[in-house]
């Protein structure tokens, strides 16, 4: 279900919303944010400059290190008194990256989450389970207002507590899941404890995950796991929260809201922006955002854009699933590689689940790479000759595939530790003194 008619707009219509709206936001940093206004006057660069969309190339970037430099409040374009929610960031080191909302800000969080979640039709019938964390993170929160604004009943399960979850799973009647893809699998592994047949303890009809880069292989073992239709939804607390864009189920990609984050890809060495269907770094600059309006955000992500048309209707530019984090990439002996790449392996391979774990270590001046992956439940551990076969056979797709030499290490099932939130896939000990 299509939740709002601009998601369907003509592109002369979108583009003409994202000018005006370009133009206003452009003022309002250089009037109102001395670091936007110290960052315009050094390049020379006025909001009398920007007079169409491609214009924004003329305008700086901005980077994570630049919200932490400013901590905590420093990028604010409003008065305090206007700020109606707080959220800062998960999983950096020293001072968190802190962002905040008006009244405006957060209906249009609310606006856009609605939107993705009317891509699944979430409405009042459903009983949605939201196993996202609240509190600081976004992605509670994000997830929760939405669909109680939908109809929907939402049950605030957070993280953690697996069995529980389960149990409120079963009983309320949940029709709808909110998680990350790793947790809702380790969710579906000790739900089969309840027996072969355990999808008819559950209700489940569709879900909504994110928060990690994920292969098409683990959204496949995700859906089929629970046998639900899977929704893919793209965010970051520094623009937003969740709701930037969301996969439909009629074709690929995720659709941006990009009347209200205009979306670029840049090259990740040089800045340089790239053509539609060249992957790089997602550059984003809030249109509508006031409490703390950013100007081409670099996200890190790796990803693509293209804007053929949907068969869902949806005429909004589309991005490709997250393939990684400009900052995940490992560089092994000089081959550039992302975790999401080794998982494709990974799930094109018989035998072995989607639980891994990638350690990179040095050998005198040269990298070691081992990934350590469960076989799967039907596998014998000690079954020499099968494990042996395995092994060579995804070691042998690694260096066809990634040009990677790993050793592969066979591990039982449920060895490698769960995650009750976002999978901890990199041990990278080169580093380490």
């Amino acid at each position: 279900m299509i939740f709002n008619e601009i998601e369907s707009a003509r592109r002369e219509d979108i583009q003409k919303i994202q000018l005006q709206r370009l133009k206003e936001v452009v003022t309002r940093v250089y009037n109102l944010s001395p670091f936007y206004r110290k960052k315009f006057d050094e390049l020379g660069i006025t909001p009398d400059d920007i007079k169409t969309l491609e214009d924004i190339q003329k305008l700086p970037f901005t980077k994570k290190q630049d919200l932490r430099d400013n901590y905590p409040f420093g990028l604010l374009t409003v008065p305090m008194s206007e700020v109606v929610r707080i959220h800062s960031s998960s999983g950096t080191t020293g001072k968190p990256t802190v962002v905040a909302y008006t009244k405006h800000d957060m209906d249009v969080w609310d606006e856009v989450m609605m939107r993705c979640l009317s891509m699944g039709d979430v409405n009042s019938k459903d009983v949605c389970h939201n196993a996202y964390g609240y509190g600081l993170f976004t992605g509670g929160l994000g997830f929760h207002e939405a669909a109680q604004k939908l109809g929907a009943a939402i049950v605030p399960a957070s993280g953690g507590f697996t069995e529980r979850q389960l149990m409120l799973m079963r009983d309320f009647g949940a029709t709808v899941l909110f998680a990350t893809p790793t947790f809702a699998l380790h969710l579906a592994e000790i739900a089969r404890k309840e027996g072969s047949e355990f999808r008819k303890n559950y209700k489940l009809r569709c879900g909504f995950f994110g928060a990690e880069p994920t292969s098409e292989g683990l959204k496949k073992e995700v859906a089929n796991a629970w046998e639900i239709e899977y929704y893919e939804v793209y965010g970051l607390s520094e623009i937003i929260g969740p709701g930037v864009s969301c996969s439909c189920n009629k074709g690929r990609g995720l659709h941006i809201q990009e009347d209200h984050f205009y979306p670029e890809i840049i090259d990740p060495k040089t800045g340089e922006v790239l053509p539609d269907g060249e992957e790089g770094e997602l550059v984003l600059t809030t249109l509508t955002k006031q409490a703390l309006p950013i100007i081409r955000y670099r996200t890190g992500d790796i990803t693509k854009l293209y804007r053929e048309p949907c068969a869902c209707g949806r005429t909004f530019v589309r991005m490709e699933s997250v393939m990684g984090r400009a900052d995940d990439m490992l560089i092994i002996n000089g081959v550039n590689v992302f975790p999401s790449q080794i998982e494709h392996v990974i799930a094109n391979t018989e035998g072995v689940s989607l639980n891994y774990q990638i350690i990179a270590e040095k050998k005198g001046y040269l990298d070691k790479l081992e990934i350590m992956v469960e076989v799967d439940e039907n596998i014998m551990i000690d079954n020499v000759g099968e494990i042996e076969r395995i092994k060579k056979e995804l070691q042998n797709a690694l260096l066809n595939n990634l040009y990677i030499n790993a050793k592969v290490i066979l591990v039982e099932p449920k060895t490698i530790e769960r995650s009750m939130g976002k999978a901890k896939r990199i041990i990278d000990k080169r580093n380490l003194k």
